[in-house]
């Protein structure tokens, strides 16, 4: 398994692995939806506001995960919110994931980025070193559905503290339904 982070080349491999994981577990209306989500972060995104890590395993892509830049208007901190996420379906249960998210996690904590957010179930990304936030100390672009998969870690030696100010995320990710 090689862990790479330079997506150029192997994007449509990358959105197909998105739609197909998200299809094949929550419909076909789901797999469409993050699919084009995974599109539109690496077609609209700037390259210093969107981080993409993908596995291979015997020249296929097996795993994606994307982290995208958020702002604070009151805080100045380096903040990224990872999101899609996606294992390919043979894959699943083999620790991919969580080494892949791992991986990602280093790899911006050595690039100076100071806090990591997510929204997802809470069971699976406590394992990666997320822990619940509320939307007090950290607001979130949008109201969430589901308040208790809001989640965030530091990627310094200093634990998270509130964030100050409302949030804006990349354009991509910056619509009500993903939230």
């Amino acid at each position: 398994m090689e862990f790479l982070v330079n997506a150029s080349g192997r994007e449509s491999d990358i959105c197909k692995l998105f739609g197909n994981v998200f299809a094949e577990a929550e419909g076909a209306e789901e797999g469409e939806l993050i699919g084009r989500l995974s599109r539109d972060l690496m077609q609209e995104t700037a390259s210093d506001d969107l981080h993409t890590f993908y596995a291979v395993h015997k020249e296929e892509v097996v795993a994606a995960i994307m982290f995208s830049r958020m702002v604070f208007d009151q805080d100045e901190r380096d903040v990224f919110v990872l999101g899609p996420v996606a294992v390919a379906t043979a894959h699943q249960g083999e620790g991919i994931g969580q080494s892949l998210i791992s991986f990602g996690l280093e790899t911006l904590a050595q690039a100076g980025v100071e806090v990591a957010l997510t929204y997802g179930d809470p069971k699976f990304y406590s394992r990666v070193g997320f822990e619940p936030i509320t939307e007090e100390d950290v607001a979130a672009p949008f109201k969430l559905q589901y308040p208790f998969g809001w989640l965030g870690q530091s990627l310094t030696e200093t634990p998270l503290t509130s964030i100050k100010g409302s949030s804006r995320c990349v354009s991509a990710i910056g619509k009500p339904i993903y939230w």
